[in-house]
């Protein structure tokens, strides 16, 4: 009688990845995502992810920093994805001067390329590249916090955030400058993966944290000061030593020597954001910093804070960061 064979797992199958390259493109923001899955493909003790550097007409492209990069033709690329198909475009971003340059010909082969994608991603002013060749019209996207208004004037159809980190709708993922590309890579090992692939990765790539694509980009506190103009600076200071204070516009107003009318119609002409939407980001990321930075009770940290009772800190991380505030804290707690 023949003894019946256990069948071996299925080895997983190979991902085409893509990354688009010209010249005056940020290094780390290829090289990040690139070495990324590299490392990723090292853990995995095989070539999960199938890595093409590529550009409109090949050889060595310069990069920001001076550094060259050898890439293939657009061109090779053709029969190689017909037969074996695109899993992953990445568009890295730069800029050569202050305004993102579309470089038409690779806005071309996105057009072609990207409805064959399982996956359209850009880090940082990428987003550009994807937004000229019409991948992001009526999505909610995201781009480096510096070029966040030239996107939404160039491309209307877009809506820009310029908080998260990243941002995914559906198959189409956006995130923030330079570094948020990496995060980026290791939400997409997660998908592919799993989670414990993708905390392999950040660890051997020796990570501080993984953080999640809510991630504000910058501290609040110095986003307003950077917004605003000095008429609110005072104001700015005063509300992150007073979040547990009752910060409802008519006491605002009443700090900035103000009436209610008139201070919110000039704070959201000089901030660009409301009153309320300033307090709530504050609270958030002094919430955040005391679990990163202290072990205090979670009912300690929702009354500094300004939340009061510890279901209404636990409700907010919930809706704006997706995960709870223990989980938060065993996420990126320095100790």
């Amino acid at each position: 009688m023949t003894p019946e064979l256990t069948p071996m797992p299925s080895p997983l199958p190979v991902r085409n990845v893509v990354l688009l390259a010209y010249d005056g493109m940020n290094l780390l923001d290829l090289s990040g995502p690139m070495q990324a899955l590299a490392t990723t493909n090292r853990l995995q003790g095989g070539e999960i992810y199938r890595l093409h550097v590529a550009s409109a007409g090949g050889g060595a492209i310069l990069t920001s920093a001076g550094l060259p990069v050898l890439t293939h033709p657009l061109s090779s690329l053709d029969g190689l994805l017909m037969a074996d198909g695109l899993h992953t475009l990445i568009s890295p971003g730069g800029s050569v001067g202050e305004r993102f340059c579309i470089d038409t010909a690779l806005v071309a082969w996105i057009r072609q390329a990207a409805p064959r994608a399982q996956r359209v991603c850009s880090v940082c002013t990428g987003a550009f590249h994807l937004a000229e060749a019409g991948v992001l019209d009526g999505l909610r996207v995201t781009t480096h916090w510096a070029s966040v208004q030239e996107l939404q004037y160039r491309y209307p159809a877009l809506q820009v955030d310029g908080e998260p980190i990243y941002i995914r709708q559906g198959r189409i993922w956006t995130s923030a400058g330079v570094t948020a590309g990496i995060d980026l890579t290791l939400a997409l090992v997660e998908q592919d993966l799993g989670h414990a692939a993708a905390i392999a990765t950040a660890r051997q790539l020796v990570m501080f944290i993984k953080r999640p694509g809510g991630q504000s980009q910058f501290s609040t506190s110095l986003a307003s000061q950077a917004a605003g103009a000095a008429r609110f600076a005072e104001l700015h200071a005063w509300i992150a030593g007073n979040l547990e204070a009752d910060l409802r516009v008519e006491n605002l107003a009443r700090q900035a020597n103000m009436s209610p009318r008139t201070f919110a119609r000039l704070y959201v002409a000089e901030t660009g954001r409301t009153p309320a939407r300033t307090v709530e980001l504050m609270r958030l990321e002094a919430a955040r910093r005391a679990l990163e930075e202290t072990r205090l009770p979670l009912k300690r940290i929702a009354s500094q804070s300004g939340y009061g009772e510890e279901q209404n800190l636990r409700r907010v991380f919930l809706r704006q960061l997706g995960v709870s505030p223990g989980q938060y804290r065993e996420r990126f707690a320095a100790a």
